[in-house]
């Protein structure tokens, strides 16, 4: 079978090592693949490594036997594990954004007097790392520690629309997407055009697209702001959110950005 070449981000600036591991190289190169994918089958394995089905099922066992990776559905699709998440947890609590970030979100979460939220891309999954809630009574609760499809949040299109169109087919192979409301995007031809119209906006929306009666906006940090993808998003009950608001909040929000990346490196 013939050897695939690797995706462009996965080069280094190393040189190769002296007495190179294959096992070891292909095992890692499964890990990369993992994060530009939002799931991995045997076949897509084999195929990327260009080795037999059984060696690599080999390799995702061992991954899947330290916990790197786990099996969902009765697809058998493999997802990130709970080790892989929490080593990558444990850098991003080294890296902690959340420090510098939280002025703009107590900022914003009193001029709007509306649940923000602060998320970070992994993969196609968006993971909220911050969020302070509305004072009102009626309000869209904390989404602190959660994770979601990327294509179904405003915080997650913000983020996939500062990717090239290559890299989001990477990141998406399959033509269709999964989603969490009616209202989600289910596909990746919507969701490439719904990346487009963010990119000439400048800010994404979501109207009950992650969750019933939830409406939201949100902006992206510029890429190299930081080395991780970052995103700041306004969430609001979908019964007070006008089309008016939602210019008003983009804007805040494409300023209050703008501002706190000029603090996050």
């Amino acid at each position: 079978m013939k050897k695939s070449a690797p995706a462009a981000s996965f080069g280094t600036a190393a040189p190769p090592p002296q007495y190179p591991i294959e096992s070891v190289d292909n095992a890692l190169r499964i890990l990369l693949l993992l994060g530009e994918r939002s799931e991995l089958r045997l076949t897509d394995v084999a195929e990327f490594l260009g080795v037999a089905s059984s060696t690599a099922h080999r390799l995702l066992a061992m991954l899947q036997y330290r916990g790197f990776i786990r099996q969902e559905g009765r697809s058998k699709a493999y997802r990130p594990g709970t080790a892989l998440t929490g080593v990558a947890f444990s850098i991003l609590q080294r890296f902690d954004v959340r420090e510098t970030v939280r002025p703009f979100l107590e900022r914003l979460r009193a001029e709007l007097e509306e649940t923000v939220h602060l998320g970070i891309l992994d993969g196609t999954t968006v993971r909220f790392i911050d969020a302070i809630e509305s004072p009102k009574a009626v309000r869209v609760g904390s989404r602190l520690g959660q994770s979601m499809p990327a294509n179904c949040t405003s915080t997650g299109k913000a983020m996939l629309s500062l990717l090239s169109l290559d890299d989001v087919r990477r990141m998406y192979p399959d033509e269709e997407l999964e989603g969490l409301t009616s209202n989600s995007i289910r596909s990746r031809t919507e969701l490439e055009l719904e990346l487009e119209a963010i990119r000439r906006r400048g800010y994404a929306t979501s109207s009950e697209e992650s969750e019933e009666s939830v409406a939201s906006v949100a902006v992206a940090f510029p890429p190299g702001t930081s080395p991780v993808s970052l995103a700041l998003n306004v969430s609001v009950p979908v019964i007070r959110m006008t089309r008016t608001d939602v210019r008003r909040i983009g804007e805040l929000l494409r300023r209050t950005v703008d501002e706190a990346a000029l603090l996050v490196h």
